[in-house]
């Protein structure tokens, strides 16, 4: 197959678990009911701006989905969007912070469930940033010509681990409590070929940056360990199950008092882009930003403002406050609606963004809209 240098998407699809749950109703699934508790996911939820988000969880709490139903199902709706099958995929990328299993890798998993014939695949591990990460892999191989079609998937679900049985019998300080009233479950899938579609708009990858920070910055989400950074013989994986659940190894915590620097970081990255070239902000058309909480939006809208006086927020796009905070997820589910919502023109750019507070990582994507090739003349 001849080498090319182009890369678009071509098909987008989402999955959303069961009913919208608003703020009254997330008791019902997550537990929680106690005076602290209640203080602190109020306090919490007037913060993050968020009022549903999905859960893959009856209402009495109990899991009815695995992540890998999420993912596929997400997959199957971008098949759909592009009029494809598995079978017509070469490459599978999957993005995910747990699987529903140690091993095999979700990616393995997912393409099980999925089906469709051999292909390569790729496991995305981190958090928030690795949809991003799976993306320009996907991307990069199409490009080198290794493949004509490639998938990609962001899909989380973490309501499994944010359940009161988790926290019984722990002391669990706002560290441990933050992110289990900000996360919620879903998955976002996208297509990526070497030519746009034949008769539909499409999204040209420009080009993808993710850049790691962790050798300037400590830890700041965690889980499987006893402290804030790993130490020999006191990880989850070195101590019986039972001392790791009571230690409270199991839970997803955010040291939140880092939370400010990393917004100042993801604005430092984002003036670098513009500094190098491969931002125009005079003709950038749109920004998907993933955040876990309104506060940061604006603090992001302050910071652009003293770089760009006209910045116009209406170009801003965020479903943060209807699908929650998702993950590796959230930027494939926020840029299908985006696509779905019509607000997207031929000719237009779009810039991706997801800052990662694991351990500070950031990644970046700029796409621009193509006509289809019959419509080429008058728009690229």
């Amino acid at each position: 197959m001849a080498t090319t240098a182009t890369a678009y998407l071509t098909g987008f699809g989402s999955y959303l678990p069961g009913e919208p749950v608003d703020n009254d109703g997330i008791v019902l699934r997550l537990g929680g009911d106690d005076a602290v508790t209640e203080r602190i996911r109020r306090r919490i939820l007037e913060q993050n701006g968020i009022k549903t988000r999905h859960y893959a969880l009856d209402e009495h709490g109990e899991a009815n989905e695995l992540n890998e139903d999420l993912a596929v199902k997400a997959l199957n709706a971008a098949l759909a969007d592009r009029g494809i099958e598995a079978t017509d995929l070469r490459m599978l990328a999957t993005a995910t912070t747990m699987g529903d299993v140690l091993v095999p890798g979700f990616a393995s998993m997912v393409h099980g469930r999925l089906g469709g014939g051999p292909m390569q695949l790729l496991s995305a591990s981190g958090v928030c940033a690795s949809s991003l990460a799976a993306l320009d892999a996907a991307v990069s191989k199409i490009r080198l010509g290794d493949h004509p079609r490639a998938a990609v998937v962001g899909s989380e679900l973490p309501s499994r681990s944010l359940r009161q049985r988790r926290y019984e019998g722990i002391r669990a300080g706002m560290d441990a409590h933050f992110l289990r009233w900000m996360l919620s479950d879903g998955a976002g899938a996208v297509v990526v070929e070497f030519q746009p579609h034949p008769t539909k708009p499409s999204l040209r990858v420009d080009w993808v940056r993710h850049v790691s920070l962790a050798h300037e910055h400590d830890v700041c989400m965690r889980a499987g360990m006893q402290g804030p950074e790993p130490e020999i013989g006191s990880t989850w994986q070195d101590v019986s199950t039972a001392e790791a659940d009571a230690r409270g190894m199991f839970l997803l915590r955010q040291d939140v008092s880092m939370l400010d620097e990393l917004a100042e970081c993801g604005i430092h990255q984002f003036e670098e882009l513009v500094d190098i070239g491969l931002v125009d902000v005079k003709h950038l058309d749109h920004v998907i930003c993933h955040y876990s909480t309104n506060v940061f939006r604006d603090v992001a809208f302050d910071a652009l403002r003293r770089r760009i006086p006209t910045l116009d927020t209406d170009r801003w796009y965020s479903n943060l406050e209807t699908r929650g905070n998702t993950g590796a997820a959230s930027i494939f589910i926020a840029l299908e609606e985006a696509w779905r919502s019509g607000r997207f023109a031929p000719g237009e750019t779009i810039l991706l963004a997801v800052p990662e507070s694991g351990r500070f990582s950031f990644a970046f994507a700029h796409l621009t809209v193509v006509a289809p090739p019959t419509q080429q003349g008058a728009s690229s």
